[in-house]
């Protein structure tokens, strides 16, 4: 069995998409997810070694009132606003943030990153936002979420692994 964090990264007794008191098993590539709340998130629906969610939610993280369910892929990676600096005035910004759309509906959703995450995955995506195609971008862009660009490399590496990576 392989194992991640000393979590097993398959469940003998659920398949991809079923979840159960545990966990649940990624609906795009199968790996078991455990619900681990020391992990930094409440209301976990997505996936840690490929990022990729389900859309079970739709105003309120944690609602599971959506009707669709369809896999949302990881998209961007933003950051938590969280007030602006009382001298400055300049934004600070917190918890790194994939931006999932649905593949079947295109429903926008954005969930703060779990400690458990695979950074490799986290860094694809970056790279991946980079080249979003002009229709997705400008989609992110009108509901007013900041994608970190080249410019904020080095604020996610730091972000990520504690310094920025040379």
């Amino acid at each position: 069995m392989l194992y991640y964090f000393n979590i097993p990264m398959v469940s003998s007794t659920i398949t991809s998409g079923q979840v159960n008191a545990d966990g649940f098993a990624c609906l795009h590539c199968g790996v078991f997810v455990p619900f681990i709340p020391t992990m930094g998130t409440a209301h976990r629906n997505h996936c840690r070694a490929c990022l990729w969610s389900r859309h079970v939610d739709t105003a309120v993280s944690g609602d599971r009132k959506s009707q669709c369910g369809s896999g949302m892929a990881p998209v961007a990676i933003t950051l938590k606003i969280t007030g602006a600096d009382k001298f400055t005035g300049e934004t600070k910004y917190g918890d790194v943030m994939l931006v999932h759309q649905c593949v079947a509906c295109g429903a926008i959703a954005i969930n703060r990153i779990a400690a458990d995450d695979a950074e490799p995955a986290i860094l694809k995506v970056f790279e991946n936002s980079l080249r979003l195609a002009p229709d997705v971008r400008n989609t992110l862009t009108a509901q007013k979420i900041k994608l970190l660009g080249e410019a904020q490399r080095s604020l996610l590496t730091e972000r990520l692994f504690g310094k920025p990576l040379q």
